[in-house]
This record gives structure tokens, C-alpha cells and sequence, in this order.
């Protein structure tokens, strides 16, 4: 690994590569169009078909019905029909149905958030995680009749139908949301410690995107069982005025066409609570709130190394490092893969502890890694407002290197060479004592490069600047 000091002069300002795929030109647009009207004749297709399903088993009910002829065996839809649209009619139906809406509604909502927080404290604490599992696991396979009779011996029915709901809410959305914390992107956790982002960006930013799939996973699994296994409360424990309370007394008095009738509202009752939830949790996810800018640290920076040395597998990749690196100043690391550029560079950014000597670092650093670790469900901009904090001050930083029509883009859906334009103006314009910037060149064509090697010098601005990098090129100028 060799060092060189310096800069190289700054080439021609252009906008832009001819090396660089670029999305959202050309034939993509087509293939985009193309993919979006397939798409809209599927979903017809599919919304015929589910009324075609739905009409066959309607008609097999009214056969099956016909055939029986017998109102107490197999009421018709007819009837059922009736009966439905007479309940609609009485007031007494709308407190029964919000008796109900509201007891398992409450079980839902405080299962929903004991799972969050105590799945929050099980990723955090690893004691907490083992001894929360065997009680998840039971709450998962003991039967919830016998927990819906233990709780009716214990405290009645008061209570009972939230109590159950929160059983059956609790488990699922606990072990999904872990599940997702735990499948994070440990990579995307080291970018937010060396930027220091607050734990309001991190939460939005990172463990939000990625608890979302396994949480909306958990949650359509739960929200069906809540309502089912509250009506099978309700059932047992008969609280007044319920929907439990109505099947009781219709399966009493054998009216067939009453306990289809509530039934019919119990699942129509979760189809749009289901809805409703998903919807709001859809908002939520979708919601992109203000980035908060980081607290900055007073005082002189300070970085410097001394005997530092690290190997791995029993190679040393450093031996006897020692350098003291000055403010205003450029270095370079050259060498190649495995000569430990990016080893030094982790260990100045605090990521890696050395086998020996000392690394002593004051003050706010910002990274370049080797690999883009952008927040790539979000745009370039909302990336550089992380650090930033300045919405208009991230969008003038990344329009000097980005296409305009890049900017608000996920980052997912940019190029390799764009990606990589994203990381470094999110590296040069965190307010940061020291930079350090691994391959940060990788994917650009020889203009795009100059580009940003000019970008990085001027938004240099005093402050400590190691750039690594497998050879010398595009460094011929440095003095």
C-alpha cells in the first residue's frame, strides 16, 4: 500500500457519462409502458374472475339450499339475504357491531404494540429475546379456546374478547417484526454510526424500509385471526350486545339464516378493518418525514495513528502503521485488492478495532465505502438530506453531478455510476472534520471522473481528506 499526497488538477465540467447507463430513456420507457398495460389487463382478469368464483358458489348455495328444503338444515341466500338487510335497519345492530369493533379493537391495538416494543427490546438485548421465545411459542400453539376458558375462570368475561385478541396478535407481529430487524442490513447500520445520523432518521430510514415487508406480512395474518378468535370469545364468555352474544342465541333458537347473517358481518366486519389498517400502515410507510441534522462537535479535529497493526486469518494486511494527518491536506492510499487500504480507512472511522497501537480520532468523519450503502427505497436527494438535514442544499449538491430527472428517483433505480455520484456528495457534504473516500470513482467514464474529482476539491474546505484506491490513475497531476 503506498501513500501520495496531493490533488489532481480538475477537468472539464460536463454533465453526465456516455459509459453510464442511464434509466428511464430510450426503449425503457417502452418496456415500462408495455410492463404497466399487462399489468392493468391482469388485475381485470383477475377482478372477472374472483366475480365469476364468487357467483358459481352463490349459485351452488342456492342448489344446495333448494335441494335440502329444510330452513333450519341449509337457509338460502335469499333469506340470509333478507335477514342481513333487516338487521341493517335497527339501531340496535350498530351498537351490537361496535360493541364488538371496540373490544377487539383494543386487543388488537395493545398487542400490536407490546409486539413492536418488546420485539425492539429482543433485538437490542439478546437475554430478553431467549426468554421471551418460549412464551411467544406457547402463546403460538396452545389452542386459544383453552386460553379464552382459563381467562373466563380467572377474571370472567369482562375483558375477555381484548384479552384474546391480544394473544393472537401478539405472537405473530412480535416474531415478524424481529424477523425484520434482524434480516437489517448491517451495512446500512455502520453508515448510519459513521455519519452520526439521529435516531429519528435512522428509525424512518432504515429500520422502518426494513421491518416493512415481514411487519405488513404478520399484520394480514393477524388481523383475521383477531376477529375470528373475538367472536369465539365472545361466544364463550356472551358479553351483551355483541356478535358473539347474536350467534349464541341464533344457534339456540336454530335460526339458520341468523347465524349466517352474523357471520357474514364478522367477515365483512374484517375485510374492511383489514383494509383500513393496511391502508393507514400503507400511508405510514409511504410518509417521509424531514431529515434532522446531526448535533455537530466543537473543537479542533485531531486523527493519527501509531504502530497500528491488523491481520486477519494470520496475514497481516498492516504492520507498524503510523501517520499523523494534517487539517486542509489530501492523502492517497494506492495499491491493490487486499493491501489493506479499506482495513486502515475502518479503523480510522472507528469500525474496526486494530490487533495493537492506537488510532486517536477527534472530531466527525463522513465515508465513501466500498460499496454505495444508500437507503435505495428513497431518492438521491432524500440520501443526501440524511446527512445534510437542508433539503434545497442536498438538491443544488446533487445537480451539479446528477441529472436532473435522477434526482428524485429510488435510488434502486439508478445506475451503478449514479449510485456511486450519490455516495460521494453524501460524503463531501456531511459536516464532517475528516472524509474518507474508498474506490469513489468506481463505474464512472473518464468526464464523469474529472467531474467529481473537481467536485471533491472544492467541497474539500479544509478538512482531512484520505482517498483509497487500487492505482494511480486519474492522480497524474498531484503535486
Amino acid at each position: 500500500m503506498g501513500w501520495r499526497q496531493g490533488w489532481p488538477g480538475s477537468g472539464r465540467r460536463r454533465q453526465g457519462g456516455n459509459g453510464e447507463k442511464i434509466h428511464g430513456i430510450g426503449t425503457h420507457e417502452g418496456r415500462e409502458s408495455g410492463r404497466k398495460g399487462s399489468g392493468s389487463m391482469r388485475r381485470g382478469k383477475s377482478a372477472l374472475a374472483g366475480w365469476a368464483a364468487g357467483a358459481f358458489w352463490l349459485g351452488l348455495w342456492a342448489l344446495l339450499a333448494a335441494a335440502a328444503d329444510n330452513d333450519i338444515l341449509l337457509a338460502s341466500p335469499i333469506e340470509t339475504g333478507l335477514r342481513l338487510f333487516g338487521l341493517l335497519g335497527q339501531v340496535e345492530f350498530y351498537r351490537i357491531v361496535g360493541g364488538s369493533l371496540l373490544r377487539i379493537m383494543i386487543g388488537f391495538g395493545a398487542g400490536f404494540f407490546a409486539a413492536l416494543v418488546l420485539a425492539a427490546g429482543s433485538y437490542r438485548f439478546w437475554l430478553l429475546e431467549q426468554l421471551l421465545a418460549p412464551v411467544m411459542e406457547l402463546m403460538k400453539t396452545v389452542p386459544i379456546a383453552s386460553f379464552a376458558v382459563m381467562l373466563l375462570i380467572w377474571w370472567g368475561s369482562s375483558g375477555l374478547t381484548a384479552a384474546v385478541s391480544l394473544l393472537v396478535v401478539l405472537p405473530n407481529v412480535y416474531i415478524c417484526t424481529l424477523e425484520g430487524l434482524q434480516a437489517m442490513d448491517i451495512r446500512l447500520l455502520e453508515m448510519a454510526a459513521v455519519f452520526r445520523l439521529p435516531f429519528w432518521s435512522r428509525f424512518f430510514y432504515i429500520y422502518r424500509p426494513a421491518v416493512k415487508p415481514f411487519l405488513l406480512g404478520g399484520l394480514k395474518n393477524s388481523l383475521g385471526m383477531c376477529w375470528k378468535a373475538g367472536v369465539a370469545a365472545e361466544l364463550i364468555g356472551i358479553p351483551a350486545h355483541s356478535i358473539g352474544e347474536k350467534l349464541y342465541l341464533s344457534k339456540l333458537y336454530l335460526d339458520t339464516a341468523g347465524v349466517f347473517a352474523w357471520t357474514g358481518i364478522t367477515v365483512l366486519a374484517s375485510v374492511l378493518l383489514e383494509k383500513l389498517v393496511l391502508g393507514l400502515l400503507g400511508l405510514f410507510f409511504k410518509w417521509e418525514p424531514r431529515c434532522k441534522k446531526k448535533a455537530q462537535d466543537s473543537g479542533e479535529a485531531c486523527l493519527w495513528v501509531q504502530n497500528i497493526r491488523k491481520g486477519y486469518d494470520g496475514r497481516a494486511v498492516l504492520e507498524d502503521v503510523s501517520r499523523v494527518y494534517e487539517p486542509g491536506e489530501t492523502y492517497f492510499l494506492n495499491g491493490p485488492s487486499g493491501s489493506g487500504k479499506t482495513t486502515l480507512l475502518r479503523i480510522l472511522a472507528g469500525l474496526t478495532e486494530p490487533d495493537s497501537g492506537i488510532c486517536q480520532a477527534r472530531g466527525t468523519c463522513s465515508m465513501v465505502f466500498q460499496e454505495d450503502r444508500l437507503c435505495e427505497e428513497y431518492s438521491a436527494v432524500r440520501n443526501v438530506e440524511l446527512v445534510t438535514g437542508d433539503r434545497n442544499r442536498a438538491r443544488e449538491a446533487l445537480a451539479g453531478l446528477l441529472e436532473e430527472d435522477a434526482l428524485e428517483k429510488p435510488c434502486g433505480l439508478l445506475s451503478g455510476g449514479m449510485k456511486r455520484r450519490v455516495a460521494l456528495v453524501r460524503a463531501m457534504e456531511a459536516d464532517s472534520a475528516y472524509v474518507f473516500l474508498d474506490e469513489p470513482f468506481t463505474g464512472m467514464d473518464q468526464g464523469t471522473r474529472r467531474l467529481a474529482e473537481a467536485y471533491v476539491a472544492a467541497r474539500q474546505k479544509g478538512r482531512i481528506l484520505i482517498i483509497a484506491a487500487h492505482d494511480k490513475a486519474g492522480f497524474e497531476n498531484e503535486s
